[in-house]
């Protein structure tokens, strides 16, 4: 049965609110990680941070998934691609141990300092019903 409007734009305000949270969490582990690396000069505590960054991106697609039903057809399998793209390009900078990839998840080539990241614009997507 198709979910009427109201319910439709509360399952998107849902999943924005928590693609918010996990978007804050990110920028929380890039904030202590620049600290590391820059005020404490700790190669290795920034390598950690940037694992344990690339590691919650990998982690979104099952984060998420009690969090989907609630959406239907291609909104839903959109939402569910773009969340598993997040987590492969995550898990290939792991795979391959790079932190500079690490570093570089959720930013374009173009990206310019006090701009929204890719999670956090595609939280923006889903709240406005744009993700599919």
């Amino acid at each position: 049965m198709p979910a009427t409007e109201p319910d439709a734009r509360k399952g998107r305000e849902a999943l924005g609110h928590w693609l918010d949270e996990m978007a804050t969490a990110v920028r929380d582990i890039e904030r202590e990680a620049e600290q590391a690396l820059h005020k404490n000069e700790d190669q290795d505590a920034y390598r950690d941070l940037m694992r344990r960054k690339a590691q919650l991106l990998t982690s979104l697609p099952d984060r998420a998934r009690d969090l989907l039903p609630q959406f239907e057809g291609h909104e839903r399998d959109a939402i569910a691609d773009r969340l598993s793209r997040f987590a492969s390009s995550a898990s290939n900078a792991l795979r391959i141990d790079s932190v500079f990839y690490m570093s570089a998840l959720l930013y374009p080539e173009d990206y310019a300092p006090g701009q929204p990241n890719d999670l956090e614009t595609f939280a923006a997507a889903v709240r406005e019903g744009r993700a599919g």
